[in-house]
């Protein structure tokens, strides 16, 4: 076996393990979106085939479940252990309705060095095949139910791994597979100027969000280094040229910091900044991360920054404190690449 198998689509599963009949693609690849441990799960694949594909393949996942963490508010982590060796984790969140989103890795660490973020600190190791990706969805839907909701913002920058990001929401939204809806499916990006116009020029059509924080440059460019060399104006070229082309509202995500952009200018500076755009604003508190030398906003700063962005017509939200208990929230992901062993 040269590829792994959840990183295939059913006519290449169907090559792959050597079918006279390419159906059998097809039907190995509804197997394994409906969570099927083995060959031997597979009653519709002849005796002697799941015997054949068993000594083919001794093992239908390419990674493994090393940890796992749940928080008493629900949460729940999962460190995976990839064929290298190294890790990743994955979040399952579930809000109070019961709905389950999956919140996904795409990079073994992360080369964007956000101030703010524990992955940031840790540097980058390598991008995610399609078959990773995949498969934290598949472990989290075997051990706690089918999330129906994904976003890609887990450790690492979807943007800069756009090619297998592509191929894992092909197979994820695949009709004869998992299924899930493109709109159910968020892409999260620190602000990767090419990647949003190829993005808009050539899809896949999901949610996207952009994690902003502050409109000021200085500001930006100290806590989101991407920002010296894609600033804030050349952000907003790609954003409107987005909107063109698909009509989305966009996603604005702002981590509140203490002391640092949580004051009245910084909120009329995203006003401002936003302006021509169709926008909604994520207002996140920050997550405590241990070495990290900044603050959680007071209560009274984030309910002052909501009313002034609904004082100025902008859709606000406020992301839920969930998954701080097993450091699984925004921006504390990454024990699993340090603890790699």
């Amino acid at each position: 076996m040269s590829r792994y198998l959840a990183g295939l689509l059913p006519h290449e599963l169907a090559t792959e393990l050597g079918f006279d009949r390419p159906f059998r693609g097809m039907q190995v690849f509804k197997w394994m979106a409906g969570g099927a441990q083995s060959f031997q799960d597979m009653t519709n694949l002849p005796g002697p085939e799941r015997e054949r594909l068993a000594s083919l393949v001794p093992s239908l996942l390419g990674t493994s479940v090393d940890g796992r963490f749940r928080d008493e508010d629900g949460t729940v982590k999962l460190k995976l252990r990839l064929p290298d060796g190294a890790a990743v984790e994955t979040v399952l969140l579930t809000d109070i309705e019961g709905r389950k989103t999956a919140c996904i890795s795409t990079q073994v660490g992360c080369p964007m060095a956000c101030a703010f973020c524990k992955t940031g600190t840790l540097g980058f190791l390598r991008n995610l095949e399609a078959f990773e990706i995949v498969e934290q969805y598949l472990h989290l839907t075997r051990m706690f139910g089918r999330p129906s909701n994904l976003v890609f913002m887990g450790m690492g920058e979807p943007l800069l791994n756009l090619a297998e990001v592509r191929r894992s929401i092909e197979i994820l939204a695949h009709p004869e597979g998992i299924g899930l809806s493109l709109r159910k499916i968020t892409i999260s990006t620190c602000g990767i100027v090419a990647g949003i116009r190829d993005l808009a020029d050539s899809g896949p059509h999901v949610r996207l969000a952009v994690s902003l924080t502050s409109a000021l440059d200085a500001v930006r460019s100290e806590l989101m280094p991407v920002n010296r060399s894609q600033g804030l104006s050349e952000l907003r070229d790609a954003l409107a040229y987005y909107q063109g082309k698909t009509g989305d509202r966009i996603t604005l995500e702002a981590v509140l910091i203490g002391g640092v952009n949580d004051r009245p200018r910084d909120l009329e500076a995203v006003v401002e900044w936003s302006r021509s755009l169709k926008v909604q604003v994520n207002l996140i508190p920050w997550n405590p991360v241990p070495d990290l030398p900044f603050r959680e906003p007071s209560r009274k700063a984030v309910e002052d920054a909501v009313a002034l962005l609904e004082s100025a017509g902008i859709p606000v939200t406020r992301r839920m404190r969930r998954g701080r208990g097993v450091l699984g929230a925004c921006g504390q992901l990454g024990d699993a690449l340090r603890a790699r062993d």
